[in-house]
C-alpha cells in the first residue's frame, strides 16, 4: 500500500530551534519537493488500498538525494540519517522513529525502475517551467561513458568465473532436491590453477610471442573445461526441471530460482566460449555483442580514444544542459551509438517540456554533420554551433571562423565540466546497478540529484 507523505511527530516538539535548523542546501531542497507532483510517479507500483504500508515517497526521496548527493551507499545512508538530527529532519523521519532498512530502499529502487526516475526528472523540469527558472536560450551537448560495475574483462577470467558460477549453482540445485544422483563434478580449483598460471606465466622474463603462446594455450584449457562442465550442468539443469513436477512449499521456489540462474548461466558461458574461439582463432568479436561480465550482460565495450582509457566497459550517455547548469535531457543507450543522430530528438524532447525550441544549440565535432544542422534548423533552432567533420570549404571555414561561432564553440566546452561534476558528485563514474534499465536508474537518480540542487537554489 502506498504511503505517499509522513505524519508530523510531536517529538520534535519541544526541541530548540537551532536544532531544528535544517542548512540552507537541504532548505531549499526541501522546500522544492514539497510537492505532490514527485509522488505520482510511484503510484502504478503500489496498490492504494491493499497491503504492507510502504516506505513514504517523501522519505524515500530526500533518502535518495542524500545518497547521491554525499556518494554514500545504501548502508552507510541509512547509518548517518539515524545519527544525524538535521537529516532526521529533512528526511520528515521522528526523533526515535526508525530508519527504513537499506534493503527497503534497494527494493523500491528496483521495483519501480527507470521509467518513474524518468517520470520523476519530468515533474521537477515541470515544476522549474512553472517557476520560470527554465532558460533553454542555448543549450550545449556531450557525450561520456558510464562506466558498468564490473572489472576489467578477459576471456581466461570470465570462463574461470563461469566454470566457478556454475559449480556454486549446481550444488544449490542439489541441496534443494534437484538431480541428487546426476554427476557433475567440481572443476572450480582447476579453472582457478589455470587462471593463476597464466599470471605467473606473464611475470616470468620471456619473450611476447613466447607469452602469447603461453597465454593462448591455457585460454585454450579453460574453454575445454568450460564446456565439459557446461555439458555436465546442462544435464543436472533436466532433471532439476523434471523435479520441479514434484516440489513443493520453499524447496520448489529456491529450486526453481537455482534452475533459473543455472539456464542463464549457461547461455552467457556458452556465448563467451563462442567468443574465446573466435579470438583463439584471429577474430574479434564483434563489439555490439561481446559479453564482458556475467551479471551485467548489457555492458558493453566501447572505444573512446582516450589516452589513459582507450577503451571503456559500459553504457553510452549524452547530456544537454544550459546556462544554469540544468540538465535539460539526458539518455543512457546500449553500446556505442553514434553521436550525431541523438541530438535532434533530444533538442524536440527539450522544446516539448519547455514549450519553446532553443535559439542557439552548441556541440562538438562528433555531431558535425549537415543533416544535423539541417534538422536543428527544422525544429526551429536560429543559431547552431556545430564544427564539421573532416575538412570544410572555405564557405563552411568563414562560417566556423565568425565570432559568435567561436564563442558557443568555447561555452560548449563547459559542458564536459558538467559531464565531470556528474561523475564526481552524482554518481556517474560508475552505475551500480546491473544492467540497462539499472544504468538508467542510477544515473537518473543522478540527474534528479544534481537538478535539484539547482533549480532549489534558482528558486529560492
Amino acid at each position: 500500500m502506498l504511503r505517499s507523505t509522513t505524519a508530523w511527530s510531536a517529538s520534535w516538539d519541544g526541541l530548540p530551534q537551532e536544532l531544528l535548523r535544517l542548512p540552507v542546501e537541504l532548505a531549499q531542497v526541501d522546500g522544492l519537493l514539497d510537492d505532490a507532483r514527485f509522488v505520482e510517479p510511484f503510484r502504478p507500483y503500489f496498490d492504494s488500498s491493499r497491503g504492507r504500508p510502504s516506505t513514504p515517497i517523501d522519505t524515500y526521496l530526500r533518502l535518495m538525494f542524500l545518497k547521491f548527493r554525499y556518494g554514500l551507499g545504501y548502508e552507510s545512508l541509512c547509518r548517518e540519517v539515524a545519527d544525524s538530527i538535521s537529516w532526521r529532519r529533512f528526511c520528515h523521519l521522528g526523533l526515535c522513529e526508525r530508519v527504513p532498512h537499506p534493503t527497503t530502499l534497494m527494493k523500491i529502487t528496483t521495483r519501480c525502475g527507470d521509467a518513474a526516475v524518468v517520470r520523476l526528472n519530468e515533474a521537477l523540469l515541470d515544476k522549474a517551467v512553472e517557476g520560470k527558472v527554465l532558460r533553454v536560450g542555448k543549450v550545449r551537448a556531450d557525450t561520456t561513458v558510464v562506466s558498468a560495475n564490473v572489472e576489467h574483462p578477459t576471456d581466461s577470467g570470465l570462463l574461470a568465473k563461469a566454470v566457478t558460477k556454475t559449480s556454486r549453482l549446481v550444488r544449490r540445485i542439489k541441496a534443494a532436491g534437484g538431480a541428487p544422483r546426476t554427476r557433475c563434478p567440481d572443476r572450480s580449483r582447476a579453472a582457478g590453477r589455470r587462471a593463476r598460471q597464466i599470471a605467473s606465466r606473464l611475470r616470468l622474463r620471456v619473450g611476447k610471442d613466447e607469452a602469447q603462446q603461453i597465454v593462448r594455450r591455457i585460454t585454450g584449457e579453460l574453454a575445454d573445461l568450460a564446456e565439459h562442465v557446461s555439458a555436465d550442468a546442462d544435464a543436472v539443469l533436466r532433471n532439476a526441471f523434471r523435479a520441479l513436477s514434484k516440489a513443493r512449499g520453499p524447496v520448489a521456489g529456491r529450486l526453481r530460482r537455482a534452475a533459473d540462474e543455472l539456464a542463464s548461466l549457461l547461455a552467457r558461458t556458452g556465448q563467451i566460449i563462442t567468443q574465446t574461439r573466435s579470438r583463439l582463432a584471429g577474430v574479434m568479436p564483434d563489439s555490439a555483442t561481446r559479453v564482458i561480465s556475467l551479471h551485467d550482460v548489457d555492458a558493453r565495450p566501447i572505444v573512446r580514444g582516450r589516452l589513459g582509457k582507450p577503451v571503456e566497459f559500459g553504457f553510452k550517455a549524452q547530456v544537454v544542459d544550459n546556462e544554469d547548469g540544468i540538465i535539460l535531457d539526458h539518455t543512457i543507450e546500449l553500446g556505442n551509438p553514434a553521436d550525431a543522430p541523438q541530438l535532434a530528438p533530444a533538442i524536440a524532447r527539450i522544446a516539448a517540456r519547455a514549450g519553446r525550441v532553443p535559439r542557439a544549440v552548441a556541440a562538438d565535432r562528433g555531431y558535425g554533420e549537415a543533416r544535423v544542422e539541417a534538422a536543428l534548423h527544422d525544429l526551429g533552432v536560429r543559431i547552431v554551433a556545430i564544427p564539421r567533420k573532416g575538412q570544410p570549404g572555405p564557405a563552411r571555414q568563414a562560417v566556423q571562423k565568425r565570432r559568435g561561432f567561436r564563442d558557443l564553440i568555447k561555452w560548449r566546452t563547459g559542458c564536459e565540466g558538467r559531464i565531470s561534476h556528474l561523475k564526481r558528485r552524482s554518481g556517474w563514474d560508475r552505475a551500480l546497478h546491473d544492467g540497462l534499465a539499472g544504468a538508467r536508474t542510477w544515473c537518473g537518480h543522478g540527474v534528479f540529484t544534481h537538478n535539484l540542487i539547482k533549480i532549489s537554489a534558482l528558486t529560492a
